[in-house]
């Protein structure tokens, strides 16, 4: 006996067979087969159908955002897990920023996504689930931003003690600002910028930062020297906003000094950390940033009467030092008394040597007169007439001419007239000139060495 089992499993063609999956329509029609998608879209409706919305409460895992901006995560438990998907627009509607190991209670709808045969949540709205994963995720995101060195000490800088321009990042229509513009103008009246934000809900976060990041972008001349960060109190579901990564890391990279006033004094949020000053209200951080304008003024009068009080105590101690002095210094007279009398037999001294060599002039001149006489001066000029007629005959009778009276002559260049003494001169000088006593000769100096004319001879020549 053949089995059908057997016999169907042996047909390479298929063919009907009655199935579970089977329509009514489709039986009627004779065809029982339906496609992979036509059965994945038919368990997608049906799941919708009965999952309509949900709420789940589990841990995120595999968190990720996308380029397109949505994001994917992972809802697991102890047994199970469930993939979830957050579209772009409910992404920016979330009041934290979903981080991996963090406990959420998200409401949504289930359906399927045939592409990969799973089952997901479509995130419509999430929250943290109680204040324990609250916080925990709060402890997770200070332990990573601490150990980056955003809330080492050795970043925070000092504040300046008075600033021209304090910027202030609040919402604009709060009492915080209000308790601000009052402190400040009771304190010492500073011009202030405010940066009108979201303090609460979806967006705050990014709005806190932004206005922080243009603060401190701001030209020079106009940026202000102080950014105060403010809110009032509430809930840490209320301050989670100053709680967010994106508003620490401006707080941190934010060039300007940075004073944190969220909430009350019992409310601490990852900004204080961040920030370079923590003012337990926003009415303290006015307080902070400013001096007291009163207190200021009568400091400065306090210094001013100080240093008048020190100036006039160095002039009473040097007016002591002086007269101490004065009391050990010796009289004036004292002092120049002796150099007076000796100035005095000095000036006597000189009066008589003065006198004296007045005297010996006077005695020296009388002896030269007496010497001075006509007779003896015309002896002395007559002498004097004697010598210098004794020394021009020497001299005649030693020039050239006393010899030429003698007879004798002497040879001189026609060129240049010095005194010829030699034959080799007289070659040399060529043209002559020779002086007698009556008058001068000119001649001229045969410079060859051949003989001279010896007269005419008795014998003709002949040519034979």
């Amino acid at each position: 006996m053949s089995d059908p089992l057997f016999d169907a499993a042996a047909r390479l063609l298929a063919g009907d067979a009655p199935a579970d999956n089977a329509t009514p329509t489709a039986t009627a029609s004779g065809n029982s087969v339906m496609s992979v998608g036509e059965f994945a879209g038919k368990l997608k409706r049906a799941v919708e159908s009965e999952f309509g919305s949900v709420r789940l409460r589990g841990e995120i895992s595999g968190y990720k955002r996308v380029a397109s901006g949505h994001a994917y995560l992972s809802l697991k438990d102890d047994s199970a897990v469930l993939d979830g998907v957050i579209w772009k627009g409910q992404v920016a509607a979330l009041g934290f920023q979903p981080q991996d190991g963090a406990e959420v209670i998200v409401s949504g709808r289930i359906t399927t996504y045939p592409g990969r045969s799973k089952y997901q949540i479509i995130i419509d709205r999430m929250e943290l689930a109680g204040e324990g994963a609250l916080m925990a995720l709060l402890e997770k995101l200070k332990a990573k931003l601490a150990a980056e060195g955003l809330f080492s000490a050795d970043r925070k800088r000092p504040l300046p003690f008075m600033p021209r321009t304090i910027g202030v990042v609040t919402s604009p229509t709060g009492a915080v600002i209000r308790d601000i513009l009052h402190r400040l103008e009771d304190r010492c009246p500073t011009h202030v910028l405010v940066w009108p934000v979201k303090v609460q809900g979806a967006g705050a976060a990014e709005e806190v930062a932004a206005a922080i990041r243009g603060f401190d972008a701001m030209p020079p001349e106009t940026r202000p020297d102080l950014v105060i960060v403010a809110r009032g109190g509430g809930s840490i579901e209320d301050l989670w906003a100053f709680n967010e990564e994106v508003v620490v890391r401006a707080l941190a990279a934010c060039t300007i000094p940075t004073i944190s006033a969220v909430g009350h004094e019992t409310d601490t949020t990852l900004a204080d950390f961040a920030a370079d000053r923590r003012a337990p209200t926003p009415t303290a951080a006015a307080e902070i940033a400013v001096p007291v304008l009163a207190d200021l003024r009568l400091t400065i009068a306090g210094y001013g009467q100080r240093t008048e009080k020190c100036a006039r105590r160095y002039h009473e101690r040097g007016r002591e030092r002086l007269t101490a002095l004065v009391r050990v210094l010796p009289r004036r007279d004292a002092l120049l008394g002796p150099q007076r009398q000796r100035a005095d037999d000095i000036g006597a001294r000189l009066d008589r040597g003065l006198e004296r060599r007045v005297t010996l002039a006077r005695g020296q001149l009388d002896r030269s007169a007496g010497a001075l006489r006509l007779a003896t001066l015309e002896r002395q000029l007559e002498r004097a007439r004697d010598r210098t007629a004794a020394a021009w005959r020497l001299v005649q009778s030693l020039g050239p001419n006393s010899i030429l009276d003698r007879g004798y002559a002497f040879v001189s260049a026609r060129v240049g007239g010095a005194v010829v003494g030699s034959a080799a001169a007289a070659r040399a000088a060529g043209a002559v000139t020779l002086h007698f006593r009556d008058g001068e000769v000119d001649a001229k100096v045969e410079r060859g060495g051949g003989k001279g004319y010896a007269g005419p001879s008795g014998d003709q020549p002949t040519l034979l």
